[in-house]
C-alpha cells in the first residue's frame, strides 16, 4: 500500500468552488487560498441560520495507544461512505498542530484512503489560523510586560502575571524560563513559561466564539494576572482587544477543503483534548449542520477527553447536540490495553484481548451516561484474526451496542459502508436523549469528583495546597459556576499514563486549577500533565524532506 502522502499526492482534487457548490455556496461565498482551499465568511451564516439542522455524528475512540485506533481516519472514511451512498454529508475536523506533525504523532489529516486534502497544506501552515492565534497571544504577552515596564498604571504584580507565551512546536526547554534578563531597558526579570499554541486560551476562544462580537467579548474576559493588592486584571484593561481581534479576523472564518472522494470538509480550530477542550469550532459545525443532512465531527483522543468536553462544555455554549456517537477501536489497541507489548499486538492473543476490552466497555458505559446511542467502529487491520473480531463483536452485543467493521484506511468510502449503514440505522431509531453529566453551578470540587468517579473510574480525588488555593480564589471571584476542562494524560483513563484498560482503586491528583475566563471554563491540571510537549528521541522531523521539484516526502 502507498504511504499516506503518496496517496494524497496522487489524488485528483476538485476545485474548491465545486466542493462549495455541493453545499449550495456560490463563488462569492468563498475566499480562495489557492485552488483547493477557501474560507467561508459570516455572511453565509446570516443567510442559512434559519434552516433546520442536519444530524450530528460524533466520532470518538477508546483510550489512545501507540498501536493506533484510527479515529480521524474513521470520521473521514464514514463521511466518504455516506457520500458514496448518496447522502449530503460534511466532515468537521480540527487543524493539525506543527508540534505533533514534527514530533511523535504525525499529522491529523487522516490516513490511507480516508484523508482530507490537500494533505501537505493542512498538516503544515494551512491558511495560517494557528499562526494568527500564536501572534495574538504573544502580542498580549508583550503588551502586559510593556505595561509593567512603562510605569504600571494597573499596578500589576510581576510575580502574579498568569499570561505565558506560546509557540506551535514541541519544545520542553521552554516549559520554565526566565525573561527580562539584561540591562535596565530589557524589561522586568521574572520567571515565565511557554505553552504550545493549541493550548492557548485564544485558541479555545476561537473555537467557542459564535461571531466577531462574541470573540471580542471573550478576549476581554481573559484573566491575565493580579495586582499587588491581589485584584484580578483582565485583558480588556490593557486596551488591545481590537488589535487581537484584527489578528484573528481571518482565522475566525472556517476553512473548506475536501475528502479524497470529494465530500466537503471544514477543518477549523485546533485545541488538543488532553490539555485543552479538543474540538473544532462551533462556527464550522453549526454552519455545516445548516448546509448538510449529516455532519461527522470528532473530538481529540478518547471519550473521556474530547467527547466529554464537547458534551459538558461545547454543548452548553452552543446548543450543539450529538445524535449518535461512533466509538472507534482496534484489536491491536485493545491488545495493548490487555497488557501486550507494542511489538506483539499483531499476534492473536484472545486472553489479552478479553482483558483489554475493559477499556472499550468503560467508554461505552460513559457515552451511555449522556443518553446517546453508540455504534462501535472496529478499525480492521490485515493482521486481525476472525476470532478476534468475533470476540469484540460478541462483547459489543452483550453491551447492547452494534459493532461494525471499518476498512476505510485500505478501501476508502467503500470500506466504511457497513459502518455507515449501522450509523444510519441508529439515527433512524431516534433514541438520543442527550443530557450533560453535571450542572455547571455545582461547587468546583463536586464537579471534579463527578468526572473523576463517573468518567475516569477513580475512587477519590486529592488536591495539592496550590489547587486548594486556586479553587478558593476562583470561588471568591464568583467563577466557580463554570464547566471544567480537565487536563489529563491521553494514555490512560486515569492520571497515570502507565495504567491501561479500565483502572480501578486509584486516586486522581489535582495539582492546580487555572482560569480560562474568556473561554468560559476552569482547567484543573492533574497528575504530571504538561501544557508544552517535548519531542521524542526520534522526532518525525527527521523523516520529512522536500525534493528539487517541491514534492514533500515523509509527512504522515
Amino acid at each position: 500500500m502507498l504511504s499516506d502522502i503518496e496517496i494524497a499526492q496522487n489524488a485528483r482534487m476538485r476545485p474548491v468552488q465545486e466542493i462549495g457548490a455541493q453545499l449550495g455556496l456560490n463563488d462569492g461565498d468563498l475566499e480562495l487560498y489557492g485552488r483547493y482551499k477557501a474560507k467561508v465568511g459570516p455572511e453565509v451564516w446570516e443567510r442559512v441560520q434559519g434552516r433546520l439542522n442536519g444530524k450530528l455524528i460524533y466520532t470518538t475512540a477508546i483510550t489512545a495507544t501507540p498501536a493506533g485506533e484510527g479515529k480521524t481516519c474513521t470520521a473521514i472514511g464514514l463521511t466518504q461512505a455516506l457520500g458514496k451512498m448518496g447522502e449530503k454529508v460534511t466532515v468537521c475536523l480540527r487543524e493539525p498542530s506543527l508540534g505533533p506533525t514534527f514530533g511523535i504523532k504525525g499529522g491529523a489529516a487522516g490516513g490511507g484512503y480516508a484523508q482530507v486534502v490537500p494533505m501537505e497544506d493542512i498538516n503544515l501552515h494551512f491558511t495560517g489560523d494557528i499562526h494568527a492565534v500564536g501572534t495574538a497571544h504573544n502580542l498580549l504577552a508583550a503588551v502586559i510586560e510593556n505595561h509593567i515596564f512603562q510605569g504600571n498604571e494597573l499596578d500589576i504584580d510581576p510575580k502574579r502575571v498568569l499570561w505565558r507565551r506560546v509557540m506551535d512546536m514541541n519544545d520542553r526547554q521552554l516549559r520554565n524560563i526566565v525573561v527580562g534578563l539584561g540591562g535596565p531597558g530589557d524589561g522586568v526579570t521574572k520567571e515565565s513559561a511557554f505553552d504550545i499554541t493549541v493550548a492557548s486560551e485564544i485558541m479555545a476562544i476561537l473555537c467557542l466564539a459564535e461571531d466577531m462580537e462574541d470573540l471580542k467579548r471573550r478576549l476581554g474576559q481573559m484573566l491575565v494576572g493580579y495586582t499587588r493588592s491581589k485584584k484580578p486584571v483582565f485583558a480588556r484593561e490593557l486596551g488591545v482587544i481590537g488589535s487581537l481581534a484584527v489578528l484573528l479576523k481571518d482565522a475566525l472564518k472556517p476553512n473548506l477543503v475536501q475528502t479524497l472522494e470529494g465530500q466537503p470538509a471544514f477543518v477549523h480550530g485546533g485545541p488538543f483534548a488532553n490539555i485543552a477542550h479538543g474540538n473544532n469550532s462551533i462556527i464550522a459545525t453549526r454552519l455545516a449542520l445548516k448546509l448538510s443532512d449529516y455532519v461527522v465531527t470528532e473530538g481529540g483522543f478518547a471519550a473521556d477527553l474530547g467527547a466529554e468536553k464537547f458534551f459538558d462544555i461545547v454543548h452548553g455554549y452552543s446548543g450543539l447536540t450529538p445524535d449518535v456517537a461512533v466509538l472507534v477501536a482496534s484489536v491491536r489497541a485493545l491488545n495493548m490495553h490487555g497488557g501486550v507489548a507494542r511489538d506483539k499486538v499483531a499476534e492473536t492473543n484472545l486472553e489479552a484481548l478479553d482483558r483489554g476490552l475493559s477499556n472499550l466497555e468503560k467508554h461505552v458505559a460513559n457515552l451511555k451516561k449522556y443518553g446517546i446511542p453508540v455504534v462501535v467502529a472496529l478499525n480492521r487491520f490485515p493482521t486481525d484474526d476472525i476470532s478476534e473480531l468475533e470476540l469484540v463483536e460478541t462483547r459489543c452485543k452483550e453491551l447492547g451496542v452494534v459493532a461494525a467493521i471499518s476498512e476505510v484506511v485500505a478501501k476508502g468510502g467503500e470500506g466504511g459502508l457497513e459502518l455507515a449503514e449501522a450509523v444510519l440505522s441508529a439515527l433512524s431509531k431516534g433514541e438520543s436523549k442527550f443530557t450533560p453529566l453535571y450542572d455547571w453551578d455545582l461547587p468546583i470540587k463536586e464537579k471534579i469528583g463527578i468526572l473523576a468517579r463517573e468518567i475516569y473510574g477513580a475512587d477519590d480525588v486529592v488536591y495539592t495546597p496550590r489547587a486548594e488555593q486556586d479553587m478558593a480564589a476562583l470561588t471568591s471571584m464568583g467563577c466557580s459556576g463554570l464547566p471544567l476542562c480537565i487536563a489529563k494524560t491521553q494514555h490512560s483513563l486515569s492520571d497515570n499514563s502507565a495504567l491501561k484498560g479500565a483502572p480501578t482503586g486509584w486516586t486522581l491528583t489535582v495539582r492546580e486549577v487555572r482560569a480560562s475566563l474568556g473561554a468560559g471554563f476552569l482547567v484543573p491540571l492533574t497528575g504530571d500533565m504538561m501544557t508544552m510537549p517535548g519531542l521524542p528521541k526520534e522526532p518525525a522531523a527527521k523523516r520529512i524532506d522536500i525534493d528539487k521539484n517541491g514534492a514533500i516526502v515523509g509527512l504522515s
